[in-house]
């Protein structure tokens, strides 16, 4: 008993530290967590901040659900499914459960109602109809979330249901994966956010036995103790104990923090602010947008003279050693010639990034568009046309 006191005491000292003193203190503090298990990540990078146990393997309870919004989003964004869905409620959701919204056998609801119900209320019942709804049977979607997680790397994952009521052996994930489906989530769609932002909204359920009001209220309380609180998930089980995976933006900023296996619901809150905190003041991103012009490269032996190049992307680079980021330099290196025939997107050069003279990062530069190789008759076309010029 003690030892969760003191821990808790250690815990919330420790964010208020960082809050009133700084990175300073940041960078010298000791990380201080309760939970058995736990990861802190920089979103739009994938860094990894802080781990303990990261690899373990563990009961994730309703933090499974992540997968199971991720992949909904995925199928709307392709056009397999839409937000004005009706979806309906068979008598396997309606049993469901733990944390519910209790949909009754026959009732339907847009799946926009669906999304709002797993993400605020992680209702079971919800998500187990939302999965039948994508795949035909729960069963046929949690291979769908099981061959994801393969595609993500997520090796240390396996699920059994589509919401992580089970507490059964075969359904396990850890921190660091639960911290890759998050950041894939948050990245590839970030509309999620419209509903992980929902603190109570009332749904209408409308049944045989007619129409009532049912409140959704978030299990995320993160989202009135944390100011920058964006999302994501919780979940707990008697096996799982207290789980979150908590995203937060901070200054251009998204910090994902995972705990799994905490005592208590507040002391997984209390851990995710300890890390979040301490890695908006441990770090600072730079963004070059490469927006900048490049130059045509002159084409030897093709039917055009020149090619336009681009930026494969934008790079970022993240630090924790207190470095001034304004002193990246940037040197772009291309060649003055190329050899036909070139193929859109094919690499001629780089950007490399330098802090201190040392090389941090480097962003490929493409082939902006296909040059073939000039035969004959180009070259006869082009000598004539320099004679009648």
């Amino acid at each position: 008993m003690w030892r969760k006191i003191t821990g808790k005491l250690i815990s919330g000292l420790l964010v208020a530290a960082i809050l009133v003193c700084g990175p300073s203190f940041a960078v010298r503090a000791e990380v201080n967590l309760t939970a058995p298990s736990a990861i802190l990540i920089e979103a739009s990078t994938g860094e990894v901040i802080y781990e303990k146990n990261s690899a373990e393997r563990r009961s994730p309870a309703s933090i499974t659900k992540i997968m199971t919004l991720l992949l909904t989003f995925e199928q709307l964004d392709a056009g397999k499914i839409k937000l004005e869905d009706e979806v309906l409620v068979s008598a396997h959701a309606a049993g469901m459960g733990g944390s519910q919204v209790f949909l009754a056998e026959g009732e339907i609801q847009t799946l926009e109602t669906m999304i709002k119900c797993i993400v605020v209320s992680s209702g079971n019942d919800a998500c187990v109809a939302v999965a039948e709804h994508i795949a035909g049977s729960e069963d046929a979607f949690v291979e769908k979330m099981n061959k994801r997680a393969g595609e993500l790397g997520m090796a240390d994952t396996h699920f059994v249901d589509s919401c992580g009521l089970t507490d059964s052996d075969d359904h396990y994930s850890t921190a660091r994966d639960v911290a890759v489906m998050s950041r894939e989530l948050i990245t590839k769609h970030p509309q999620i956010y419209q509903y992980t932002s929902i603190w109570m909204e009332d749904i209408t359920h409308v049944t045989k036995q007619g129409a009532s009001t049912f409140t959704l209220s978030s299990t995320n309380k993160l989202l009135k103790q944390y100011p920058y609180t964006t999302g994501l998930k919780t979940g707990s089980t008697s096996k799982a104990r207290f789980c979150v995976s908590a995203t937060a933006n901070k200054d251009g900023l998204d910090m994902i923090a995972v705990i799994m296996g905490a005592d208590t619901g507040q002391g997984r809150f209390q851990d995710a602010q300890v890390l979040l905190q301490y890695g908006f003041s441990v770090c600072d991103l730079y963004v070059d947008e490469n927006q900048d012009a490049l130059p045509q490269i002159s084409v030897h032996g093709g039917i055009t003279r020149n090619i336009p190049v681009t930026y494969e992307g934008e790079f970022r680079y993240l630090d924790t050693n207190g470095n001034q980021l304004g002193q990246v330099e940037k040197r772009i290196e291309l060649p003055e010639v190329l050899e036909a025939p070139l193929q859109a997107g094919e690499q001629i050069g780089k950007a490399q990034y330098f802090l201190d003279g040392n090389e941090i990062g480097s962003v490929a530069i493409l082939a902006a568009e296909d040059v073939a190789k000039a035969g004959y008759r180009d070259c006869l076309k082009r000598v004539v046309g320099f004679f009648l010029v």
